[in-house]
């Protein structure tokens, strides 16, 4: 069967936003890498050589999060809203937890509630930009 693994790609604050990832989940870095531990031809600029080539996050026991710094040569970073990451808990409690976590110090579009669709979910973008949805279809009684 296939996984689905969100891969997120920053301009220079990758290692920033997955420290915070992992101070909000938990869990540990499967692996971190710079491009400085590339081949020569990777590394881009040397000024760049502390960017994070790819690092991945373990949340729970089937997620993993993923990204990376572009490195200038590969253009801009683009970003879009085409797209959230979606976390489902099995609490509220968990929900909570997760939703004050990582919307800390970004943009809530949707308060964390009860709603009309018999979910307890709640939208924000956070801090670096990554759009998230955060819910629990169990939390609330059919």
């Amino acid at each position: 069967m296939a996984s689905l693994n969100p891969y997120l790609t920053f301009t220079d604050n990758c290692e920033a936003a997955f420290n915070f990832y992992k101070s909000v989940f938990g869990g540990e870095f499967l692996t971190i890498s710079r491009f400085s531990e590339a081949p020569a031809d990777c590394q881009g600029a040397p000024e760049e050589s502390n960017k994070i080539m790819h690092v991945a996050l373990q949340i729970g026991p089937e997620s993993i999060l993923m990204g990376s710094d572009k490195l200038a040569s590969f253009g801009p970073v683009i970003s879009g809203d085409g797209f959230s990451i979606s976390v489902g808990t099995d609490t509220d409690a968990e929900a909570d937890k997760l939703f004050n976590g990582l919307s800390a110090g970004g943009t809530i579009i949707m308060p964390i509630g009860k709603t009309f669709w018999g979910s307890y979910f709640g939208m924000f973008t956070d801090k670096f930009g990554v759009q998230w949805m955060v819910s629990c279809d169990q939390c609330i009684e059919k």
